[in-house]
């Protein structure tokens, strides 16, 4: 079996898609989705549509959850809050009730996922760091957690033959048996990591073996779709700079 772990795509129709593809072209036998489907780019309903098509597991993220609520749950940022009112207004409400049922953590064949935390994950809390991360591997059963968020690949592992807690950025990791993996898989659709291209894993388990993948997308179009449906010009420019 081989697992393409993706998230945080944020309504990118085009990266979606590419990365889709990419992980049909590299003989991927199942699909996994950490949440934030929806959010920031134009194409919300497309992106849910695809994603509910793949009848794979999926975890709620907090752009999910805020678009599929009918007031703001949380303080968000003025331009993310911007981009959740034009989003509910772009979602049906089959695409709510779907978005709003989600799971926050799930465990698949061996290892788990979540959007953010595995210690408080409806609180969406952001894992930058050793600390951060020391907390989720108090409530992490498995030998691997695959996370999001924060839009940004890295890994974090703990031995647990001494407590230890180190963290690097995510290419390419062998699993251990002695250890715990907290991974971040980076963004499909907004990564944040100054590198644009769209991120994923492709997770093989027989192999003991986490890839990142980084694939290029039709970035002009999402970008066109962004400023075209009167959402913040910002929104589009930062696709091009990863941040």
């Amino acid at each position: 079996m081989r697992f393409a772990i993706f998230g945080d795509i944020h309504g990118n129709l085009e990266a979606l898609r590419a990365v889709l593809e990419d992980a049909e072209a590299h003989e991927v036998t199942n699909f996994v989705c950490l949440g934030d489907v929806v959010g920031y780019n134009a194409n919300p309903h497309e992106c849910v549509d695809i994603v509910r098509a793949l009848d794979c597991p999926v975890v709620k993220g907090n752009h999910d959850e805020q678009a599929s609520a009918e007031d703001s749950l949380e303080n968000f940022n003025p331009l993310a809050e911007e981009a959740i009112n034009w989003t509910r207004d772009h979602l049906t409400e089959e695409d709510k009730k779907w978005l709003r049922e989600l799971r926050l953590v799930r465990q698949v064949r061996d290892f788990t996922i979540v959007h953010s935390t595995l210690d408080t994950p409806h609180k969406w809390g952001y894992v930058f760091n050793q600390l951060d991360a020391a907390a989720s591997f108090n409530y992490q059963h498995t030998n691997v957690c695959f996370y999001g968020h924060t839009h940004s690949p890295r890994a974090y592992i703990n031995d647990v033959n001494d407590g230890s807690v180190k963290g690097f950025p995510l290419q390419r990791l062998i699993i251990e048996a002695n250890k715990k993996y907290f991974i971040n898989v980076g963004s499909v659709g907004q990564p944040r990591d100054g590198d644009w291209h769209a991120s994923y894993c492709i997770y093989s388990p027989a192999e003991h073996l986490v890839e990142l993948r980084r694939i290029e997308y039709d970035i002009n179009t999402a970008q066109d779709k962004i400023v075209d449906a009167g959402l913040p010009q910002r929104l589009a420019d930062r696709l091009a700079m990863g941040k």
